[in-house]
């Protein structure tokens, strides 16, 4: 015949699930964040840089094609030792590229210092190169941009928040809910970033115990507020509307309504409420423990009791014996001499 008792695992193999378990969170966390930082960069950060790069050069750029007329002439010093046509106007020295256009040198020459990547085929290139190494270093741009996001983000759910804005966009919302493909897509999208951002109105009043799911088991429970008054007519009674939570995640549950005569309120809050639901019962609030009250009584009387006895310096066992011992004594002695005492003068002891 087979064991039928089960085989515990093997300890190689226990100790591998152990370590995965130590070290699988982390990880995922760290996957998760690198994979969330490669998706802002690549669709946010680097189309805003572009943009960003576009304006600036448009801007800042000074590119001719020809030296200016009665502008003096002068060399520059280029790569490998080669001399490099230039002009000077109002004090700016513009050098030649091959391509035949003309920018300042300062421009050329920090361009030629960190040339990149991209090969430089024409002045456009070069200041988008410039602006980039000058104007837009990541170590610069990243912070700038996050502040400006985060303000947009701020400026955006005030204005949504506003009448005027609440009223802009629930239009846009409506539009976006008649396209066909779009919508089920948006709607799916929205539940979960509604879920994950949008706070909370849910308001728990007080904390209850309700037995539940069947007499005899309690459960915790969050008072959410009156329940229905049908029910209530119904059941002749005040109802109340009572979010049962599950463990480990407090944030899901059912919504019950009792008897508000069958509810127990908790002398205790709802932020130790949800650290009850959390650690599933593990950790319990001081004045909701229970402590085993005559027990402890006990323990103090005889502890009290010992403590005096030991600065007398007499235990009350050896003592009670003694006392005995004498009070007898002493009893049969008198007894003695009064029946010794009749005798003598010639009269009956008389008992009792």
């Amino acid at each position: 015949m087979t064991d039928p008792t089960p085989k515990s695992p093997r300890p190689f193999r226990r100790a591998v699930f152990r370590g995965l378990g130590i070290v699988l969170p982390p990880l995922l966390t760290v996957v998760l964040l690198i994979k969330a930082w490669t998706i802002v960069d690549q669709f946010i950060l680097v189309p805003v840089e572009k943009i960003t790069r576009i304006v600036m050069v448009g801007t800042i750029k000074d590119i001719r094609d020809e030296p200016a007329p009665g502008a003096p002439s002068s060399s520059v010093d280029g790569p490998e030792g080669k001399s490099l046509r230039a002009f000077i106007l109002d004090g700016v020295v513009y050098v030649r590229l091959p391509q035949g256009h003309f920018i300042p040198v300062h421009v050329y020459e920090a361009v030629n210092q960190n040339p990149g990547d991209v090969p430089l085929v024409s002045g456009n290139a070069y200041y988008h190169r410039y602006v980039r190494i000058h104007w837009l270093k990541r170590r610069v741009f990243v912070p700038v941009f996050f502040c400006i996001f985060i303000l947009l983000l701020y400026l955006m759910g005030k204005f949504v928040a506003a009448g005027v804005g609440r009223l802009t966009w629930t239009a846009i919302e409506s539009l976006i809910q008649r396209l066909p493909l779009i919508r089920n897509v948006y709607s799916s999208v929205k539940q979960i970033t509604d879920f994950l951002f949008t706070e909370s109105e849910i308001e728990f009043t007080r904390v209850v115990a309700v037995e539940y799911p069947r007499k005899g088991i309690w459960s915790i429970g969050f008072v959410t507020g009156e329940s229905l008054l049908d029910i209530s007519s119904a059941a002749n009674e005040h109802v109340l509307s009572v979010l049962m939570p599950t463990s480990p995640i407090p944030g899901t549950g059912f919504t019950v309504t009792v008897l508000k005569s069958e509810t127990i309120d908790l002398a205790m809050s709802v932020e130790e409420a949800l650290q009850f639901v959390v650690s599933c019962g593990v950790v319990v609030p001081l004045q909701q423990q229970q402590k085993p009250i005559v027990s402890s009584m006990i323990s103090a009387a005889i502890t009290s009791s010992v403590a005096t006895d030991s600065s007398d310096g007499t235990s009350p066992l050896d003592e009670a014996p003694k006392g005995g011992n004498n009070m007898s004594g002493n009893g049969d002695g008198s007894a003695t001499k009064r029946d010794r005492a009749g005798e003598e003068s010639g009269e009956c002891p008389v008992s009792g």
